[in-house]
């Protein structure tokens, strides 16, 4: 896919605390590649990567490809930059929730994660993924798997046990968050529930429909193809912004 060739810009967004991994599970993500070395994320940074995204219809059947270009932003744990972090819930469109399984204060930090969530996301009920990172690191886990399961179903949203380090549940995790994001594009009505300023129709903006209410229109409007921007505003200057 050239630069422009792709039917959504979906913007994801990694939460916890420092030191749980969340970079390293990006870049295992994106470059398949670990580093033991990498320094603590200082405010926001991100990773890119494009996928096909084929829906799966309610007979198992499979529909187009749908081309997705993901920016998976990176933020600090760090307490001084948390008012930083939450600024960019809203904009976020679905969430990867990280603790350390060798960490148990990092698991018990899940709660204000999720209590932040519910107040600056999009919605009280974002599209949030609980991971629990580091799997590998068996003789030194801090945290049963019977207790995060717990504590997902109490807030209702999957929970995967995943490895930075050697890519256990990785990609697999990144694909049900985003096929979450695409059913609910899918199902919704309108579009309140994305971001401010970020949807840009790929088509006619005034679409030949037959009259009728608002609510045909808008589900006229979802028959078209989307892309999704972050504030309009092009990758190079997002980097640019954040290296200054």
């Amino acid at each position: 896919m050239s630069d422009g060739d792709y039917d959504y810009l979906i913007k994801f967004l990694a939460l916890g605390d420092s030191g749980v991994g969340k970079t390293s599970f990006l870049y295992q993500y994106t470059d398949g590649k670990f580093n033991s070395k990498f320094i603590t994320t200082v405010g926001i940074d991100f990773r890119e990567r494009r996928v096909v995204y084929k829906p799966t219809g309610v007979n198992g059947s499979t529909g187009r490809g749908q081309n997705i270009h993901m920016q998976l932003w990176d933020t600090a744990g760090q307490e001084r930059f948390r008012s930083l972090t939450t600024a960019f819930f809203r904009d976020a469109m679905g969430f990867l929730l990280l603790f350390d399984l060798t960490n148990e204060q990092s698991f018990l930090n899940v709660r204000n994660w999720m209590s932040q969530l519910q107040i600056h996301a999009y919605c009280e009920s974002p599209d949030v993924i609980l991971c629990g990172n580091k799997c590998d690191l068996k003789d030194q886990r801090a945290v049963s798997e019977e207790e995060a399961r717990e504590l997902a179903e109490k807030y209702g949203i999957p929970y995967f046990e995943t490895s930075a380090a050697d890519g256990h549940n990785v990609s697999q995790v990144v694909d049900v968050l985003l096929d979450l994001i695409m059913k609910r594009m899918e199902k919704c009505i309108d579009k309140s529930w994305i971001p401010d300023g970020t949807v840009r129709v790929n088509g006619p903006t005034s679409p030949d429909v037959s009259e009728g209410s608002d609510k045909s229109k808008y589900m006229c409007d979802l028959s078209l193809k989307t892309r999704i921007f972050f504030h309009s505003v092009s990758t190079t200057a997002l980097k640019k912004i954040i290296l200054e």
